[in-house]
């Protein structure tokens, strides 16, 4: 199991109730949150995503549930990266910065060029999905392959060459609307899913790119988002820093956030020699540090930016931080410059 992006589930609410089903039913019953069908920046399990597809598909009778879900997403459901990846120089660049941040999106999945599976010369593989060995259901196959198709189609500006279409599972839906959506020859039962493409794609550019964006779009994925081997204290304090401030910072909503059970945090956290309490208290301490001392924002509204009700009760955190009042320690800061 691994967590993704809620944003994967847009378009989810709107096919489901146009074929007339309860999406919120379907989201319970595979174990979703329901704020995550119209929230992008919850963390819910792939397991339970790929659960509600498959529930959807069997309930309404939707074979193409996730070719439909697929043609109601574009580009900009992957946030941030979605910057990077329209202001890349080449289709080369965007894959690659695909690869490398994909895991802000979701874990475990991955975009690739390899070798073609058929070994015709000039023509190579973009692979989408998780590693060999670890499959996933059809729709959510579906889905995601016909999502990287479309966007190639957007980043190029048009038809990009496409060659044929592998998937790794038996056709769900007709072969018919299969290759209508992706306009070419599309074989099942292959060892993985697999865009066939020119080998010469990768040196397109991409048109109306602009470097200072792009740079700024990576800058803030190397700095705020965790890559996939930091511990959870980690993680949880990431999300706390982007939290504070606004009404989530329980450890449930943070558990949430993380794709986990409460306790199942408690017992990460305890096993990493901390508590949330604790990695909570360092995000606060350390924020109020930062504007007590490079800020002149008046105490009452550092005290709301990190969390606290007042400025009475920031002064007592202050106490315990520093022995000393918040305003103490700005005006120490203020004489040492």
């Amino acid at each position: 199991m691994a967590w993704v992006r809620s944003a994967g589930l847009r378009g989810v609410r709107h096919v489901i109730e146009e074929l007339g089903g309860d999406a919120d039913e379907l989201a319970t019953r595979a174990g979703l949150p329901l704020a995550s069908l119209d929230s992008d920046e919850l963390l819910v399990r792939d397991t339970a995503m790929a659960a509600m597809l498959e529930l959807a598909a069997q309930k309404l009778n939707c074979s193409d549930m996730g070719l439909r879900v697929a043609l109601r997403q574009d580009l900009n459901l992957l946030g941030p990266l979605a910057i990077a990846v329209r202001n890349s120089r080449s289709i080369a660049e965007a894959l690659d910065c695909t690869a490398k941040y994909l895991f802000v999106h979701a874990r475990g999945l991955s975009v690739a060029l390899v070798p073609d599976p058929r070994g015709v010369r000039g023509v190579v593989g973009c692979r989408y999905g998780y590693p060999p060995g670890v499959s996933a259901p059809p729709q959510s196959i579906d889905m995601g392959l016909l999502f990287l198709h479309r966007t190639l189609l957007y980043l190029n500006g048009g038809s990009y060459g496409l060659r044929s279409v592998e998937l790794p599972h038996a056709g769900v839906a007709p072969l018919a609307r299969y290759e209508s959506l992706f306009g070419t020859h599309v074989t099942f039962n292959r060892d993985a899913a697999v865009l066939r493409v020119p080998r010469s794609l990768s040196r397109q550019p991409i048109a109306g790119g602009d470097r200072t964006t792009r740079h700024l779009a990576l800058t803030y994925l190397e700095q705020h988002l965790s890559p996939p081997d930091l511990t959870v204290t980690t993680r949880a304090k990431a999300l706390l820093r982007q939290s504070l401030g606004t009404s989530h910072l329980s450890i449930e909503a943070t558990a949430n956030l993380l794709a986990m059970s409460t306790r199942s945090l408690q017992r990460h956290l305890h096993s990493e020699g901390t508590n949330y309490g604790t990695i909570l208290d360092d995000v606060r301490r350390e924020r109020a540090a930062t504007l007590l001392t490079e800020t002149r924002l008046p105490l009452t509204q550092i005290a709301a930016t990190i969390g606290l009700d007042n400025q009475a009760t920031l002064s007592r955190y202050a106490r315990r931080w520093w022995n000393t009042t918040a305003r103490q320690k700005r005006q120490t800061a203020s004489d040492s410059t």
